[in-house]
């Protein structure tokens, strides 16, 4: 998403064994090293407006997952339907209720 700093490691070997027809000879080359490379960016403000885009687009999503959540709700009431509780999924429209059921609950005199 937004490119920041990174580093790479890449691990290598390289090697070869070499038996010439002569059986008194055998030549064995290894070599083995890691390459290492560590990229910044030249414009750091670039990687800050693409975080703060992803930022504004989480809370954009997180919304509007909240809004068809609770419009889901509202159709399972008005058809009847509610979850069941203990299930899992209870909490999901709990917090869901009609105006009518808050302005009746403000309604009635509360008890000390």
């Amino acid at each position: 998403m937004c490119n920041g700093s990174t580093l790479a490691l890449s691990p290598f070997y390289l090697g070869n064994e070499a038996k010439p027809y002569d059986e008194q000879s055998y030549n064995i080359n290894q070599n083995w090293g890691v390459q290492m490379t560590f990229m910044i960016p030249l414009n750091g403000r670039t990687v800050e407006i693409c975080k703060s885009l992803a930022e504004k687009r989480l809370e954009k999503e997180r919304l509007n997952y909240e809004l068809v959540r609770i419009d889901n709700c509202t159709r399972f009431m008005q058809r009847g339907f509610t979850l069941r509780p203990g299930s899992r999924f209870e909490a999901i429209c709990s917090d869901v209720v009609p105006i009518a059921a808050l302005i009746k609950q403000e309604q009635t005199p509360k008890e000390k």
